[in-house]
């Protein structure tokens, strides 16, 4: 399985849906509308951040498929060994406090060493939160993106943010029903995703 057919899209020509699934599966339905003439604008959006997704739609099938941008990593699956990463390591600049370079200095592997120690912990212990936190970002991006020039956005999203869902759910009745029911399965998400204490 490819890291193509892992990531879930969903395109839109304008305010219906033309295709749903993998990032594979969404950038064949969406060349074939597209190659259909289809009205437009077609977006397609990463149903797990709400960001939008670059596709080259030109050339053959095959060429779209070859050209799918590969997602992020997920670090936490590759087996780990001794000694220092060899890809992935992106330098840039950390600005900190003299008492944090010193108390960096004194620990065991160096400042590199132990702020990556400090970053994976705190994604460990903050895992749920930012569950939560991306989750209602993807509800975010994506009803701005669809839903920003439509009758009661910001409603609708004061209504989420503040999980009033009876609101929610009457003020995006009048949406074209495409955008209506994504919307309300990425909030559904959002709001069953497990909440920290």
């Amino acid at each position: 399985m490819s890291a193509s057919d892992i990531v879930s899209c969903v395109a839109f020509d304008g305010h219906r849906r033309i295709a749903a699934g993998t990032l594979a599966e969404v950038a064949l339905a969406t060349k074939q509308a597209v190659d259909a003439g289809v009205d437009g604008p077609v977006l397609v959006f990463d149903d797990f951040n709400g960001r939008p997704v670059e596709l080259d739609l030109r050339g053959t099938p095959d060429d779209v498929l070859a050209r799918l941008p590969a997602p992020t990593p997920n670090d936490e699956s590759a087996p780990r060994g001794p000694g220092r990463p060899k890809l992935g390591v992106i330098a840039r600049e950390v600005t900190l406090l003299p008492r944090h370079w010193d108390w960096l200095a004194g620990q065991p592997g160096g400042a590199s060493a132990t702020l990556r120690r400090l970053v994976e912990e705190a994604r460990r212990s903050h895992r749920e939160r930012d569950s939560v936190r991306l989750a209602g970002e993807a509800v975010d991006r994506f009803m701005s993106a669809m839903a920003g020039n439509l009758p009661g956005y910001e409603e609708a999203s004061r209504a989420f943010w503040r999980n009033e869902r009876e609101r929610f759910i009457h003020v995006t009745d009048a949406w074209p029903a495409d955008v209506r029911e994504h919307v309300r399965a990425l909030a559904a998400r959002a709001w069953q995703a497990p909440h920290a204490d």
